[in-house]
Order: C-alpha cells, then sequence, then structure tokens
C-alpha cells in the first residue's frame, strides 16, 4: 500500500511529469476549443448578415443609410451625436 501511494505521489509531483503538463494541456485546449467555437458563431452571424447585404435590396439600403449616412436626393438627414 506505503509503495502504491509513494508511486502515485512520485508521478503526480516529480519533475517533468507528463501528469501535471497533460492537466494544463487539457485546460488550455477546453479553453481554446471554447474560443473555437465562439468564432464559428461569430462567423455564422456575418455570413447571414452577409447574405442579407447581397440578397435584399432594402437591408443593404438601411445598412448604408445607418453606416454611411447615405440618403436618397430630398431625404432629411439626422445625424444625432454620441
Amino acid at each position: 500500500m506505503w509503495s502504491t501511494s509513494i508511486f502515485l505521489l512520485l508521478m503526480i509531483f516529480w519533475p517533468g511529469n507528463n501528469v501535471i503538463r497533460w492537466v494544463g494541456a487539457r485546460i488550455e485546449i477546453s479553453r481554446q476549443e471554447k474560443q473555437i467555437r465562439e468564432y464559428n458563431r461569430q462567423i455564422r452571424q456575418m455570413d447571414e448578415r452577409i447574405r442579407m447585404l447581397t440578397s435584399d435590396r432594402d437591408t443593404l439600403e438601411k445598412f448604408a443609410r445607418e453606416q454611411f449616412n447615405f440618403a436618397e436626393p430630398g431625404d432629411d438627414v439626422y445625424i444625432i451625436g454620441d
């Protein structure tokens, strides 16, 4: 029993041990997988936005008006500062 306990302690705390590195790597992998999921979500949103802007003239016109203050002749434009 003592030999098993000593062996386990050596495996966990011995310098350069793979168990500690493995746990650290697993935590880092989990963090990066979460970041990948977030990036994929953002990509899907951007793809949908691009699809709407390229297929729907009304959406494109609204985007141009909001982002670039575009107006058609005869429109009254009011710009409210931040």
